[in-house]
This record gives C-alpha cells, structure tokens and sequence, in this order.
C-alpha cells in the first residue's frame, strides 16, 4: 500500500495557463477540507516559452514542432515537480497524484467539430516521477456538448462561496474569467470568459518594447485612452454572446490586434487602451450576466496591476477584494483545482459544472495515467 505522510492526503496541481508566464505549482492537503500546504511559480527556458506562445496563436503550428513541445513540456513539469517535492522535504510516495492541466495549444469549442488540445504529454510525467497522475481534463465536458471551459468555477465554490453574499471571482491571466457565486444555495454558480485579461497587453509590450509585460502598468499610464480604437474592439462579436463561452489566444493575439490598429496611435496609447479594453470587457460582463454581484474577488496575474485594478474599482460599484485577503494566494488558485479535480477523478466524483460549461450534464473529468513500479526516492 503507498504510504502517506502523516495520514494526509496530498495532491499537486500543476498548469501553464494562457499568459504563458511560467508553470504554477501548488500542493494541496485534502484529508479533512482544502488546504493550501505551499506554492510556486517557475518561469519557462525562454525556448520553450517562445515555442507554447507560437503554437498558442494558431497559424506557426507543425506536427514535429507540436510533437516535440508536448514531450519538451512534459519534461519540463515532471522535472519541476520532483525539484518542489524537494524543496517541500517531501517523498514521491507522499503524494496521491498530480493533476497537470498542461499547455492549451488550441480551443475551438465552436467549430463544426469542437475540439480542445493540452499539451505536457502525462505519460512522461508519470513515468519520470513514479506518481500517478491525471490529465486531459477538457475533453470529456466537450464530448458532453460542454465548452470545455472553464472548469475551476466548481473549485471556486468549494472555497470561496458562502450563503450571505452574492460574490464573483474574476481569474484575469492570459484571458479573464469570471465565476459566480450566489449566496443563494439552490441557484446554480455560473462562470464563463469575459474576454483578453493579460494576453493582448503582454503580446503588444512583447512586440514594442521586447518586455514580456508591462510591470505593475507603468507604461500603460504613460499612454491615454483612444477612444476609437476602443469602440471598435469592443465590438467584438465574441463580447456581445451570452454564455456558456470561453475563448483563447487563438482569437485574441497580436494579428487579431494589428487588424484593427489604426496608423496613428502611439504605443503606449495603445497600451493603455488595451488596458481599458481588458477592464470594460469585465464590467460590462458583470453588468450583463452577473448583476447581482456583491463583492469582486480576484486572483491571477491581472490582479498585481495596480492600474488595471484602479481602473476595476472606479467602473465597478460592488466591493473589489483578492483571494489573499480569504487566505489564499492568487497565483496558486488555478494549480490548486486541478490537484482538486485530480482528488475528483480517482474518487470517481464529478468535476465539471454543466451550469457553466454548457454541457448535458456534470461529469467525471481526466484521464488516469499510472505511477510507475519504483517509486522515487
């Protein structure tokens, strides 16, 4: 029988979400409640990250270059997991399982034949480090008619909802989602994308200034607002669709940007619209489907911009709060539900929300990949 450390139960989760800006890692006690034992983030080799955001945008993909970014990555997270177990003065033998989210290469819950794809190929991780782990989580809500996104509303719920207050939880990473949470108990939580969260900015700070973003929206303050170029991107079809939704940087990237760029703007007034773009997306999403929100909670990269964050509180008219001000670190919140979805799958317990994903019903999510024979020490 696989020993435990001191009768808990532990589970990694690991992700690169859609900002690309590194691998979260978060370890998690499950015996009795959620509990958050530690967290990190590790920035990716420069190759590797150039590589996941070129095969993210749609148009530089080939076979042997996805091939080997899924073997790469792999690589990548089985490595980084034993380096944290260490750091953690933990034993392989220690953890139940890891669930890895992987790399979103592309999403297209919309096409005629829907499909979603991660890549950090789990076979290799279970076999470097000798612990099961669970993967593929998207693909079961899609053949269920779901959108295969997002799936950490439910991990929200189990945290952060409570009976006397409406609340929402705003992830603002590469692209911004939104959970609800209404306080009362027999409504269904709801959660969807707003839209870009961070993707368009880092993508324009990367093209004009070689900066994989803009530190704490210092030259996006520098810029103003163009009010042109704002009405004509929030006139994106993809705005105005009630949910279930979700979307990626298969639509938001530079191209998508550079398409409706007229030719006399400065860049930082670009970023700065962005910015503004980013906020008035979330707003008015809040406004349309989430209206009796009372408290805004926010976790993800976004929430470390001052100036996006700023401009939230003076649009919004509720309350806006991080995750750290309930105890938990914004950065961890997204790892740490897939090592709660990974606690699902092996129970056998549903993880998805058909309220959210659209699908025909909750359903068990991952794929089950097998430690190996010898653990390591």
């Amino acid at each position: 029988m696989t020993k435990r450390n001191n009768a808990r139960e532990l589970y990694i989760g690991v992700i690169s979400g859609t900002s690309v800006d590194g691998l979260d890692i978060a370890l998690l006690d499950m015996a009795a409640e959620i509990t958050f034992i530690a967290s990190e983030t590790l920035e990716f080799p420069v190759q590797l990250r150039s590589e996941l955001l070129a095969l993210g945008q749609g148009d530089q993909d080939n076979l042997d270059r996805l091939g080997t970014a899924d073997r790469v990555l792999g690589s990548f997270i089985a490595h980084a997991v034993l380096d944290f177990l260490k750091s953690q003065n933990l034993q392989t033998t220690d953890i139940i399982a890891i669930g890895s989210h992987g790399q979103t290469v592309r999403h297209r819950p919309d096409a005629a034949d829907p499909f979603t794809w991660q890549i950090g190929d789990p076979n290799l991780i279970a076999e470097v480090t000798h612990i099961t782990t669970v993967a593929d989580f998207r693909r079961r809500d899609m053949a269920a008619s779901g959108q295969g996104a997002p799936l950490v509303p439910p991990f929200h719920a189990a945290l952060l909802r409570v009976a006397d207050e409406d609340r929402a939880i705003l992830n603002i990473g590469g692209i911004s989602n939104l959970t609800t949470l209404p306080g009362d108990p027999g409504i269904a939580i709801s959660g969807f994308d707003t839209g870009p969260g961070n993707a368009l900015m880092d993508a324009w700070c990367a093209a004009q200034l070689g900066k994989p973003y803009d530190a704490d929206g210092v030259w996006a303050a520098s810029g103003k607002v163009s009010a042109g170029l704002l009405a004509d991107l929030m006139t994106d079809p993809y705005l105005q669709r009630p949910p279930p939704k979700s979307t990626g940087r298969e639509h938001y990237n530079l191209n998508w940007l550079q398409s409706r760029l007229p030719g006399n703007l400065a860049a930082e007034d670009v970023q700065q619209t962005l910015l503004e773009f980013t906020v008035v997306a979330i707003t008015e999403a809040v406004a349309n489907w989430a209206a009796a929100t009372q408290r805004l909670i926010l976790c993800g990269g976004g929430r470390l911009n001052p100036v996006l964050v700023y401009r939230l509180r003076g649009l919004l008219e509720v309350p806006v709060n991080t995750t750290e001000d309930y105890g938990y670190d914004g950065d961890a919140i997204e790892a740490g539900a897939f090592a709660w979805l990974a606690q699902r799958c092996l129970a056998g317990l549903t993880g998805s929300a058909s309220s959210v994903t659209g699908a025909s019903g909750d359903r068990v999510l991952g794929g089950v990949y097998s430690a190996g024979r010898e653990p390591l020490s």
